[in-house]
């Protein structure tokens, strides 16, 4: 009851937060449903593993990312919903069909490729209506989704529908939706990527991701959703748990050690924990039973893996190198980010081994995810593989270190660079480098200007006039405010190295 009061009578919390917060508090205080190992449970209690608040009681996937061109093209029998004729009567299907897509959050972390979907509609209208009627459908999807999780993508192609959005992005200054643009040099014009760079600095979206690399992994059919997590179309994640490296490695006496005897330990804990809880949601939940996005087929079990998460690598490799300053650590130091590779390939070789549940799609395997971190996280576990903030070398040095671990993740990773305001003035000094470093392997880019804002803050978005709102205990709409206040407050994570115009025109 304390912990009930605590969501009642917390001034902060809107009703529907307070909503969501009471059905979580019952999600993860029940202890009837599953059951792990006493292994896992230490585990977990000494927070070497984490299960992201998912808790013990599954009902649905964690990430759904419905087809909606089968809604475009057939309808929704159980919404009594007509393909649409006209962009009024397609923005209202969205608008109705969202609200049906659950998630961890409770929100859909997808909401389609917007411009592929809205362009055929886009196209047959006087274009300051288009606009209108965009304008109110992103008004819509901020003011009731209010989640930055809810994520929706553009591109590869230029399109009149991809312009709009981009204007109406930078007009705006909504957190919500995050916004990706699938970036391939040889399908995105320069005149777009260059327009999507100046929307980017503005408004921290859209990013880049690797639309080379995520069709070699998953095919065109793919979707960017929630923070940056790739997964397939009609398809999701099932769950996403991780490992908290650095704390797997104080078990550790030596890197061989970790290597061979603790990393594998958890590692199969942390693939008890995911094969039990995919078991249950598909074989005991209703959701591949009853749900309408399956019987439809909006979405298909056999389109859905695990995530296999995992953060702070970086302090993992200097614990287990014994480097205190992490300013002659990892991303720093040749010998541990060497032994963060050794680390990387030992993850990936055990996960691809193991014979994954329900994962017919992707040859019964689970799939890496670079997880972003929480708010309580604090300063000993970076994001995923990144350098930890507060001693990230220039920019040029950080892309060399970050190139050599994207391709370890299908499921995301990414990072996050902050600009001074005068490459506003000169974005097409940014396309270079996002080119170079996608052609050298990195998988998902992100930034903003240093005085936004809007910001990303670990792979979300908040306005940082909201967490002051929130920080003088006042209400904030979007759910995850907190989250980026935490994540500041613990973290440091809005303090990013300022990239220097200077620095970068010199490397």
């Amino acid at each position: 009851m304390s912990q009930v009061l605590d969501i009642i009578q917390d001034e902060t919390l809107t009703y529907h937060q307070e909503v969501l917060a009471l059905a979580r508090l019952g999600e993860s205080t029940d202890t009837t449903t599953l059951r792990y190992s006493d292994d896992y449970y230490r585990a977990k209690e000494k927070m070497a593993l984490c299960d992201l608040n998912e808790g013990p009681m599954p009902y649905r996937p964690r990430y759904i990312c419905p087809d909606y061109e089968l809604l475009f093209r057939k309808g929704c029998k159980f919404l009594e919903l007509e393909p649409p004729t006209d962009l009024l009567e397609a923005v209202n299907a969205l608008e109705i069909f969202y609200a049906h897509v659950p998630s961890i959050t409770s929100f859909p972390v997808y909401l389609g490729d917007l411009d592929k979907l809205l362009e055929p509609f886009v196209v047959k209208e006087d274009r300051a209506f288009a606009k209108k009627v965009l304008r109110l459908f992103l008004l819509q999807i901020d003011k009731v989704l209010t989640d930055s999780f809810v994520h929706a993508d553009i591109g590869p192609e230029d399109s009149v529908t991809g312009r709009i959005l981009l204007e109406l992005t930078e007009e705006m200054q909504l957190a919500v939706p995050n916004l990706t643009l699938k970036y391939d040099p040889e399908r995105t014009s320069q005149d777009f990527a260059l327009a999507c760079i100046k929307c980017m600095l503005k408004t921290a979206k859209p990013s880049f991701a690797n639309h080379r690399m995520f069709t070699e992994e998953w095919g065109e059919d793919y979707a960017i959703a929630s923070c940056y997590n790739g997964l397939k179309k009609a398809g999701g994640g099932y769950t996403l748990p991780r490992m908290r490296l650095y704390e797997c490695s104080l078990d550790a006496k030596s890197p061989e050690d970790f290597l061979e005897r603790v990393l594998p330990y958890y590692m199969d804990l942390q693939l008890e924990y995911m094969d039990k809880r995919v078991k249950f949601i598909v074989e005991q939940s209703t959701f591949f039973k009853h749900n309408f996005l399956v019987t439809e087929g909006f979405v298909k079990q056999e389109n859905f893996t695990g995530m296999f998460g995992l953060v702070g690598l970086a302090e993992c490799c200097n614990h287990l190198l014994g480097i205190e300053d992490k300013k002659k650590g990892f991303g720093l130091n040749k010998e541990a980010t060497a032994l963060g590779v050794k680390i990387m390939d030992r993850i990936e070789s055990y996960v691809a081994a193991h014979e994954a549940p329900y994962c017919e799609g992707f040859g019964h395997r689970y799939r890496l995810h670079a997880q972003v971190g929480i708010d309580t996280d604090g300063m000993d576990d970076a994001p995923g593989t990144r350098i930890p903030i507060g001693v990230e070398p220039t920019m040029l040095e950080q892309l060399e270190v970050n190139e050599q671990f994207h391709k370890y993740f299908p499921t995301g990773t990414g990072d996050i660079f902050k600009f001074e305001e005068t490459y506003l003035k000169t974005p097409e000094a940014i396309l270079p480098i996002i080119k170079g470093s996608l052609a050298n392997g990195l998988r998902y880019f992100s930034g903003y200007l240093e005085n936004n804002d809007v910001v990303r803050v670990t792979g979300y978005l908040v306005k940082k006039s909201e967490i002051e709102k929130l920080s003088a205990r006042k209400q904030s709409l979007n759910n995850v405010t907190v989250f980026g206040k935490g994540a500041q407050d613990g973290g440091h994570a809005l303090d990013r190295r300022v990239q220097k115009d200077g620095e970068l025109r010199a490397g």
